[in-house]
């Protein structure tokens, strides 16, 4: 695994050993930010169930302003580290040891960001609650743009109960990219 792009480019990425991590391949990695590129240039990104770090890392790489990574595994938490020391990215970022829904509350209060994506384990169906506790907080607001990575048979019915719509939805092999703005008010 590697950076694809911009200031760390080409540089090899850490993965976790021993744990259930399903890093995004560098193919679906590249269209991912295909499409978020205009939007990069000096934002503000959220990157939710890290693991190692890496599509947070992209996002600084390409010109991101800042990144906060959050992730409740302590080996996750020490490959994301190690990667962005290697990648000199460390300055520009915070990392957080705890799970989604606390770090969505002990964020609460900051501006909204840029960008929000969230990678959390299939089948958790914990893409709901974090929705819901985002929804909840200053940290989204009409402009944000949400990508939540899931397996293809995931439905996401619920968001526009929540306050959300769907406003594109990518395909692959094996799993796909849900993109979400927020309608409703904090």
């Amino acid at each position: 695994m590697r950076v694809i792009a911009g200031k760390a480019r080409r540089i090899l990425l850490k993965t976790v050993e021993g744990i259930d991590i399903r890093p995004t391949t560098d193919r679906i990695k590249e269209t991912l930010f295909n499409i978020l590129q205009p939007h990069l240039y000096e934002a503000s990104f959220l990157d939710l169930f890290s693991g190692s770090g890496a599509i947070g890392i992209e996002a600084l790489s390409r010109g991101a302003a800042s990144a906060v990574f959050v992730d409740n595994n302590r080996a996750a938490v020490k490959c994301i580290e190690d990667n962005l020391k290697t990648t000199k990215l460390f300055e520009h970022a915070v990392i957080k040891t705890m799970d989604a829904v606390t770090a969505i509350r002990k964020l609460d209060g900051r501006e909204a960001f840029t960008i929000i994506f969230m990678d959390p384990p299939y089948k958790s169906g914990v893409e709901e609650q974090v929705l819901t506790e985002l929804s909840n907080s200053s940290l989204v607001d009409k402009n944000t743009i949400i990508i939540i990575e899931a397996s293809l048979d995931r439905e996401f019915t619920f968001a526009d109960v929540l306050g959300y719509e769907i406003t594109r939805e990518k395909c692959y092999k094996t799993n796909k990219h849900i993109f979400l703005r927020f309608l409703g008010e904090n």
